[in-house]
């Protein structure tokens, strides 16, 4: 017994023995924080790829949900592009979605995602595999007020201003032009407009004034007047209406007297003297002509072009044409099927080319109201003085020339939902 003791003193006073002891507790420790790093990069690594997966399956989702399609199968499609990735269950893929800040939010996509996976050393002392989840949001949301948008849906250029054009809009304008270009901005012209977005590209320019904000390659923007329905020419329309300029004699057919139209249905407009529109909306089956003598006003007055033969004659649709002499006085209704329009031409229309729609412009006139021809393509030539406070232009195509001001402060009537949308990852 006493020689175990004496054994057991001799190794407690030998110092090599205890530096192997500390060696070895030291080599655990340096062998196990190896093990911990390696696990937590592991760990990382596939946390940052399910959350890249997240992030992809929420943001193509809300581009689909934009577009009017299947947010689910966007997503779902998305998530086959991550095949190295092997997912715990089945996704979660939720338009509205039903937990988070945008719950309820019908122009939002939540997508969750698990995996489970053993990490090399902490599955040596873990009866479970750790699980990590991922989730994001993607949303449809608002950005940037337009009151000129492009519905040209193929790659011819959209929104163009050139020559000596000085464009100076107190909003901005889109197209939905996938061109390169989409929009021109050429010549000497000198633009203030912001925004400035297309679906295609847009070529940087100098013409453009400091601090406008482009918005190349963005989201395709609705048509905001999409819900009115296709007009109906009615039988026994009158006769076309035809004003001249007249020798001044007073006797309603000249520029000494004034000529009161009534809502109805005519076979045309061409105007060369004085005429005022009552209240109410106005069917053209033909040309609306307003010459360099023309003094006109109406108010509370919508004026839709369009064609008895549009069905079988797309080309039949009559065209807007305000010469630049001519003084005019329109405001759109404040209520009824046509709140806030001036002009609607037969969205069946054919495409008439570059100069089917042109509206002159000048200080004496005023419109308030918006033009709305998303068949055709409209050429705004304006002058400094001309009065478009509250105005808004829809069309397939749009080209400005002259002086040309839009201001869309509308006090008379709602305006026109012409706010502008695209994606983002919200959450």
């Amino acid at each position: 017994m006493q020689a175990f003791r004496r054994s057991i003193r001799d190794v407690l006073r030998d110092n090599s023995a205890n530096a192997m002891v500390v060696s070895a507790f030291a080599l655990f420790a340096m062998i196990g924080g190896a093990g911990l790093a390696t696990d937590t990069v592991q760990w990382t690594l596939w946390k940052r790829q399910l959350q890249r997966m997240a992030d992809s399956g929420a943001i193509s989702g809300a581009y689909a949900l934009a577009g009017g399609a299947s947010a689910n199968a966007a997503a779902t499609k998305e998530f086959g592009r991550y095949s190295y990735i092997t997912l715990s269950g089945t996704p979660t893929v939720q338009t509205p979605p039903t937990a988070g800040p945008h719950t309820g939010d019908t122009g939002a996509v939540r997508v969750v995602l698990t995996t489970s996976r053993s990490l090399p050393f902490s599955s040596l002392f873990m009866n479970n595999t750790p699980t990590i989840t991922a989730e994001a949001t993607g949303a449809v949301v608002d950005f940037g007020d337009y009151c000129v948008r492009s519905l040209e849906p193929g790659t011819t250029t959209g929104i163009t201003m050139q020559g000596s054009a000085i464009v100076n809009l107190g909003c901005g304008m889109h197209t939905n032009s996938q061109g390169s270009p989409a929009v021109v901005a050429g010549g000497s012209s000198t633009i203030t407009a912001s925004p400035v977005g297309a679906v295609g590209a847009i070529p940087s320019s100098n013409n453009y004034a400091s601090g406008t904000l482009l918005q190349p390659y963005s989201l395709k923007q609705p048509d905001p007047y999409a819900g009115l329905a296709d007009p109906v020419v009615p039988n026994g329309c009158s006769p076309k209406i035809n004003i001249g300029s007249g020798n001044g004699n007073g006797n309603g057919n000249g520029n000494g007297g004034n000529n009161v139209v009534n809502p109805g249905c005519y076979r045309g407009v061409d105007i060369q003297g004085n005429a005022t529109f009552r209240p109410g909306t106005y069917i053209i089956d033909g040309d609306f002509k307003l010459g360099a003598q023309a003094r006109v006003s109406g108010d509370g007055v919508t004026f839709i072009l369009t064609s008895n033969n549009v069905a079988s004659s797309p080309y039949s649709v009559g065209t807007l044409k305000i010469n630049g002499g001519a003084e005019m006085d329109f405001k759109a209704p404040t209520s009824g099927t046509y709140t806030g329009i001036l002009f609607y031409q037969d969205r069946r229309a054919a495409d008439a080319g570059g100069n089917a729609n042109i509206i002159n412009g000048n200080s004496s006139s005023v419109m308030e109201g918006a033009i709305y021809m998303p068949a055709q393509e409209v050429n705004f030539n304006g002058t400094t003085g001309f009065n478009t406070t509250c105005f808004y232009l829809v069309s397939r195509r749009v080209s400005f020339s002259g002086n040309s001001a839009i201001d869309n402060n509308c006090t008379r009537f709602p305006p026109p939902d012409m706010t502008g949308v695209q994606v983002r990852l919200v959450n």
